[in-house]
């Protein structure tokens, strides 16, 4: 087991990809956190920028209290992107975030401090991540974030995660663990599933997910319904990627089995028949009027569910199984 003493800082990891603004509000972030001496580097890796990325961030490496190195690689997706990070990372913790995510000023003392008293190398550490309230969310991005982009709601009351909840934009692990029990497959060249693929993987190999719900980061990317809609119809290249791995084929047995349930071409039939009669409340969904949860769950299956699942799991033979 590690000695605790040597979790005295980490290595922040950001992959970006032509976000130069937000990324500049996710580095001041950094540096205006409550304990700066703890982070031992920030890397920021660009998968191929094409705007001022390169010049902010060396801007804001002249004004850090800690090293920020840039560091630039071809287009190959935030998978590689990531694991360039952990080959160039310099310290026993790792914080694994991304460049829309700003963190709360405490961010990364809270991360150390569940690391110190969870010195065991499978450790890893879950925070929470919420709208930044400068974008001012609507009620449906409040429901979207929570039953969509991610489930911290199923977490309430709870320390422990599955691998579901291995979330990389704020999850900070032992990085003497991901060396030795795995990182990213960099086939994924999206930032979809490439997460929760390694999450399984690290799983397998003994992962101890805590959840920290005070070690909070802020979201800041406004999502309109269609916004949401065109995100889910878009990952359906990584989606067929997914179902080829392991942890895809687990997904799949439980999607199969809940399409082999007998009352489920009619529910798939009643939900659809209820978006096409609640067809004037379209319009109030990206208002500031707070509508009923189920409304948003049908319209959102209705524009998505059968034109990205379907086209996905339709053909079992595809994605057949293995025994």
């Amino acid at each position: 087991m590690p000695e605790t003493s040597s979790f005295n800082s980490l290595s922040v990891v950001i992959p970006t990809y032509n976000r130069e603004k937000v990324l500049a509000k996710a580095l001041e972030g950094y540096l205006a956190q409550s304990s700066p001496h703890l982070i031992h580097e920030l890397l920021v890796v660009d998968d191929g920028s094409t705007d001022g990325t390169e010049s902010m961030v060396k801007e804001f490496s002249g004004r850090a209290a800690f090293p920020i190195r840039y560091l630039r690689q071809a287009n190959k997706g935030p998978a590689a992107a990531r694991n360039w990070g952990i080959r160039e990372a310099r310290s026993a913790l790792i914080l694994f975030s991304d460049s829309d995510i700003i963190p709360e000023h405490n961010l990364v003392e809270q991360h150390i401090a569940w690391h110190r008293e969870n010195s065991q190398v499978n450790a890893a550490i879950l925070g929470y991540v919420t709208w930044s309230p400068e974008i001012k969310p609507t009620p449906f991005m409040r429901w979207y974030g929570e039953r969509k982009l991610f489930w911290f709601f199923k977490l309430r009351n709870k320390q422990e995660a599955s691998f579901h909840f291995f979330y990389t934009c704020n999850i900070s692990l032992k990085i003497q663990f991901l060396k030795t029990s795995g990182q990213f497959d960099e086939e994924f060249r999206s930032a979809a599933y490439e997460d929760t693929e390694l999450g399984y993987r690290l799983s397998k190999q003994g992962l101890h997910l805590l959840y920290n719900p005070a070690a909070i980061a802020y979201h800041y990317q406004f999502f309109s319904f269609e916004d949401a809609c065109r995100k889910r119809l878009g990952n359906v290249a990584a989606t067929q990627i997914f179902f080829r791995k392991e942890a895809g084929q687990q997904f799949l047995k439980e999607i199969q089995n809940k399409q082999s349930h007998p009352g489920y071409a009619l529910v798939r039939g009643l939900a659809v028949g209820l978006a096409a009669a609640l067809s004037p409340a379209r319009r109030l969904l990206d208002s500031s009027l707070p509508l009923p949860a189920i409304v948003y769950q049908l319209f959102f299956w209705a524009s998505t569910e059968e034109t990205s699942w379907q086209r996905l799991v339709g053909d079992d033979a595809r994605y057949e199984t293995s025994s």
